[in-house]
């Protein structure tokens, strides 16, 4: 008797088992093979840096790329020549991308020089501006000064100039900003400056490449202010 109702037991636990199997598959279907793997977001990542000269098909999924930046559009003729010879020797050279990368260099230079970073500077300058920056830092920590800059606002910033030095691309932006700076001397009195005023300052950078150079990075090659 007691036999009997463990063979009963047994089948009706089986017959659970089937139905649960059953109600699995139908929810989470069955694998095919052809299944999408799951998402990396790493394995674009991992393509471009195990080979630099990889060009990456358009995804069909993907909006279309904005027109091609001939120049087309601007009044003066010789810089946009420039800008063309520029793009020649640089494929990869667009105005906007360059403008972006040309605003955040000079956030980055005008924040490490006050801070009298010299390190970062490094990467970002060429010799003879990392010197004449070097050499201002160094007059200002013997002196016992230290400089304080707030950079308010990038209101402008324009290619004003552009061309090719044999293999070397140069190109010179006009940046205006708002920036506060005030130099203090060791016990922390203002000898420079005003905390409270913005000055609207004007740059013009001129920034280098090698074209034949397989680093992409531009560094900063002069500075001077408008005549």
């Amino acid at each position: 008797m007691g036999d009997g109702f463990q063979f009963l037991d047994i089948i009706f636990f089986a017959m659970v088992a089937g139905f649960i199997l059953l109600r699995l598959r139908s929810v989470l279907g069955r694998r095919t093979g052809h299944e999408r793997p799951p998402n990396n977001p790493l394995a674009r990542q991992q393509a471009d840096e195990s080979n630099d000269n990889v060009v990456q098909l358009p995804d069909q999924q993907v909006a279309p790329e904005a027109p091609v930046d001939d120049f087309s559009d601007i009044d003066d003729s010789v810089l946009a020549a420039g800008l063309a010879q520029v793009k020649s020797a640089d494929p990869g050279f667009t105005r906007q991308g360059f403008l972006e990368g040309a605003r955040g260099a000079f956030e980055i230079v005008v924040d490490a020089f006050a801070a009298g970073d010299t390190d970062r500077l490094r990467g970002l300058l060429d010799d003879d501006v990392y010197r004449q920056f070097f050499r201002a830092i160094k007059d200002r920590e013997n002196a016992d000064q230290t400089l304080d800059t707030a950079l308010v606002s990038i209101d402008e910033a324009d290619i004003i100039e552009a061309g090719m030095n044999g293999r070397t691309a140069f190109v010179t932006v006009r940046v205006v900003s708002k920036q506060i700076n005030v130099t203090h001397d060791r016990d922390g009195n203002v000898v420079d400056g005003d905390a409270a005023h913005e000055v609207t300052v004007t740059d013009l950078w001129t920034f280098e490449r090698d074209s034949r150079s397989r680093d992409p990075n531009w560094k900063l090659a002069a500075t001077r202010s408008p005549n």
